[in-house]
């Protein structure tokens, strides 16, 4: 997957998306590897480049969200001010990640704020979307 086909950086210029990729890792992980718990700090952002990731929360891990279309981010807590994540993730077949550190992140939204905008435009659009998404799994 080329990163720049994330829908949070639609709209991004390549320089935008040069720094991000600067800032981040590339990451594998084999199915059932827990990438955080609910509640963990929330240090890293993720866009998934290729594999499953479901979100849960609560003891049970009532599954709230499946992370599974290339470019889909998560992690998203670490990047709207809270300190810990809101769900826990797990890969649920091997998973290539890009990994991103929030307080890194955070400089290049701040050094560079017309894409920074577009940015978290993109990223408010993702979780109306998830939101409303949410809602139709209850019964």
């Amino acid at each position: 997957m080329y990163i720049k086909q994330s829908d949070l950086l639609l709209g991004t210029s390549m320089d935008f998306v040069k720094k991000i990729m600067d800032i981040s890792r590339m990451i594998s992980h084999e199915k059932g590897d827990i990438l955080f718990h609910e509640n963990d700090e929330a240090r890293h952002f993720y866009i998934l480049l290729n594999g499953h990731v479901k979100l849960s929360v609560g003891e049970g891990g009532q599954v709230v969200y499946d992370v599974g279309q290339n470019g889909e981010a998560f992690g998203w807590s670490s990047l709207i001010g809270r300190d810990v994540y809101s769900a826990s993730a797990e890969c649920v077949e091997p998973t290539k990640l890009l990994v991103t550190d929030r307080q890194e992140l955070g400089k290049v939204l701040e050094e560079d704020p017309a894409n920074g905008i577009i940015f978290l435009k993109q990223l408010a659009a993702t979780l109306g979307n998830r939101l409303m998404e949410t809602y139709k799994m209850i019964p």
